[in-house]
């Protein structure tokens, strides 16, 4: 990733070529996941991509036209009610996606059990989002309808699309049966944890809080022994209210033991709080 970013920092146009690339990698696996594992296992689950779903089963409309018919309008009514930042990235990704589900529906099911189906398409459309997200760009579809209604209701973002969502998958419920529609839930929640892991990627880095009668012993150990950097936060005992400055220190996993030995070794009776990090940005780890 650094290579990449070195190469795009020298090279604006090269970003831009790379972002299309990612919005047209990532719909064409949305949309091969949506063939091969939700369209034939009737797995509604949420989006347009849902909708379609529903209406090929009630009225053997065909998906492609169906996601076409919905996310250019919804698009062009996004640009009219919320402004010109969606971009061509978005339209280029609204158009593509159901062009593949189009060239790709004929390919045969990998699977006609509802679970699997909804294990696979939902870790499929997480990961094609997922890189579409990477590409600053989206799908279109049911997001921009809870931007619209965000504007006009005054409904938070995660509600509306909560609540479309939520729509979609009642409704399959009763087209199908409660079974499918639990289903659908699974790959929902499936798609959900993908892109958060596309999105801040498989490593984890560990935040530590450390307070300590030793500072100066623990950030030295820190700085050369774990060679990592630390920083002292100004902070108060609550119950004491003098000074007790704390050090705070982000390592990667394979780092943690050796943070935590250190720790221990020059000061037995020290607090450590230790959180999961996400996603880091700096010096010694992932660059933006």
């Amino acid at each position: 990733m650094n290579i990449l970013s070195n190469i795009t920092d020298t090279y604006p146009k090269t970003r831009v070529a790379i972002d299309y690339v990612f919005v047209l990698i990532g719909s064409a696996i949305i949309a091969v996941a949506f063939n091969l594992f939700l369209l034939p296992n009737q797995i509604a689950s949420g989006g347009v991509s849902g909708i379609s779903t529903i209406l090929k089963t009630v009225f053997g409309w065909e998906p492609a036209y169906v996601q076409w018919a919905f996310n250019i309008p919804l698009f062009i009514a996004g640009v009219i009610l919320l402004g010109k930042q969606f971009g061509v990235k978005t339209l280029v990704g609204t158009i593509f996606l159901p062009m593949v589900v189009f060239a790709t529906k004929n390919l045969e099911p990998w699977t006609h059990d509802a679970l699997l189906g909804a294990l696979f398409g939902g870790i499929g459309v997480g990961l094609g989002l997922g890189i579409v997200f990477r590409g600053k760009a989206s799908t279109g579809g049911t997001d921009l309808a809870a931007q619209i209604i965000n504007k006009y209701t005054g409904f938070t973002l995660g509600r509306c699309v909560v609540l479309i969502d939520g729509i979609i998958v009642l409704s399959a419920a009763i087209v199908f049966d409660i079974e499918k529609g639990l289903y659908a839930l699974i790959a929902l929640y499936v798609t959900s944890k993908t892109i958060d892991l596309i999105q801040v990627g498989f490593g984890r880095s560990k935040m530590a809080m450390i307070i300590t009668n030793k500072q100066e012993e623990v950030r030295e150990g820190i700085l050369k022994k774990v060679d990592r950097g630390v920083t002292k936060l100004s902070a108060h005992g609550g119950f004491t209210d003098n000074e007790r400055p704390v050090l705070m220190c982000v390592v990667d996993q394979s780092e943690f033991t050796k943070l935590k030995q250190l720790v221990k070794t020059l000061d037995p009776s020290a607090f450590v709080v230790v959180m999961d990090a996400a996603e880091v940005l700096g010096e010694g780890f992932k660059r933006a």
